[in-house]
This record gives C-alpha cells, sequence and structure tokens, in this order.
C-alpha cells in the first residue's frame, strides 16, 4: 500500500512538474491537467526505460561534454512524450531543452518536499 502511495505521489509531482514548465517555459503548452497528469506519468516510463538507453548511447558525447550532454537527452525524453502526449505540445528544441531543465528542477524540489524522511536515508 505504502508503493502505491508514493508512486501516486510521484505521478502527481510529475504532472505538477510539466504543468508549471507550461507556465514557465515559452513554447511548452498543456490543454489540462489531464494532459499534465499523462504527460507525467508517460515521462515517468520513459525516464525508466528509454533515457538509460540514450544515455547508455551518448555516453561519449556525455564525457566530452563533462556531463551536460544529459541536458541534451533529456530534451529528447520530453519532447517523445510531447510527441505522445495529445494536448501537450512543445514548438521547438530550446523549449524542450528549457522545458527539461524546468521539469527536472520542480521534481527535484517537490520530491525533497513531500519525500519521507526515512526514505532519503
Amino acid at each position: 500500500m505504502l508503493i502505491a502511495m508514493r508512486f501516486l505521489v510521484r505521478l502527481v509531482v510529475n504532472a505538477a512538474a510539466v504543468f508549471l514548465a507550461a507556465n514557465l517555459v515559452p513554447g511548452i503548452a498543456v490543454s489540462g491537467f489531464g494532459a499534465a497528469l499523462l504527460a507525467g506519468v508517460l515521462l515517468g516510463f520513459v525516464n525508466a526505460i528509454i533515457k538509460p538507453v540514450l544515455f547508455i548511447l551518448t555516453l561519449p558525447f556525455t564525457i566530452v561534454t563533462l556531463g551536460l550532454f544529459i541536458f541534451v537527452v533529456n530534451a529528447i525524453c520530453l519532447a517523445l512524450v510531447a510527441w505522445l502526449v495529445p494536448g501537450f505540445t512543445i514548438s521547438s528544441f530550446w523549449a524542450a531543452l528549457g522545458g527539461a531543465i524546468v521539469i527536472s528542477a520542480i521534481s527535484w524540489v517537490l520530491n525533497m518536499i513531500v519525500s519521507d524522511k526515512n526514505e532519503r536515508r
């Protein structure tokens, strides 16, 4: 039961991060909280399944750029989610890059706020 609750909290956190990024980054639009929720769910799956594969494939670029290429990988993952989710659009690569940075920062902060102190250890 606790695992399901943590999953739901992370899902809502991802959806809130997508919704806030749409309001903060020009070029990102979301039609409503339902589309943001679907984007948050799909973003979680993309980050769990596709992002590690992209990370391995782009490891030389990541090493050469001292880790900065990870932002490009995040933008690609976010653009993939926008392509799959109706009602969630990204107009350019730069909007995807900015959105990925904003979503990562917001998710990190919100997860720190709502996570259990025992979970951090």
